[in-house]
């Protein structure tokens, strides 16, 4: 049976917004110090190998100390000038398919919000933010202990990240 109108499924983001003040350009190095410079052709890899076992030894290799890879980065701080917006504004993609498949396997609509989206934001007086929506938020909207246990770990990793990234090392005090 075939319909033509949709069930809807309503649900609550959480947006979390981490204030940093390191510069915009000092918090995209760190994000990307951790999860990879160079955007990973993720699409390209599957094909390349025969097993999930072959598969994953690959993703492992491209990990960041975070457990995240960089997948792409869209800059909106270059076409949003034209408008006036003098601000650097980056959109950062990142993932890894090792812990998407933890959500995956308990409901294939979680795919919708695997890989994790990230906005840095140049903000005034040299320093920057970075803004994601919670992932258990988007994933889990109806029962389901068990996507939701996986989401809430994926959570608690894109959280860390975001706390290390933005966060400036202390100082120390000096002369004694």
């Amino acid at each position: 049976m075939t319909t033509s109108n949709p069930r809807e499924i309503p649900f609550n983001g959480v947006r979390l917004r981490f204030e940093s003040k390191k510069s915009f350009d000092e918090l995209v190095s760190a994000l990307l110090a951790d999860v990879g410079k160079q955007p990973l052709m993720i699409d390209d890899l599957p094909a390349k190998f025969e097993s999930w076992e072959s598969y994953k030894a690959e993703i492992e290799s491209h990990v960041g100390p975070s457990g995240f890879i960089l997948f792409a980065l869209m800059n909106h701080g270059a076409w949003i000038r034209k408008t006036g917006i003098q601000k650097k504004v980056l959109r950062v993609i990142i993932g890894n398919p090792l812990l998407a498949i933890t959500m995956l396997r308990h409901d294939l609509t979680a795919g919708l919000f695997a890989p994790v989206e990230l906005i840095l934001i140049e903000e005034d007086d040299d320093q920057s933010s970075l803004t994601y929506v919670r992932p258990s938020s988007l994933m889990v909207v109806e029962t389901n202990e068990p996507l939701l246990a996986a989401a809430k770990e994926l959570d608690a990793k894109l959280q860390a990240l975001a706390v290390k990234v933005t966060s400036t090392k202390a100082t120390g005090l000096r002369g004694s």
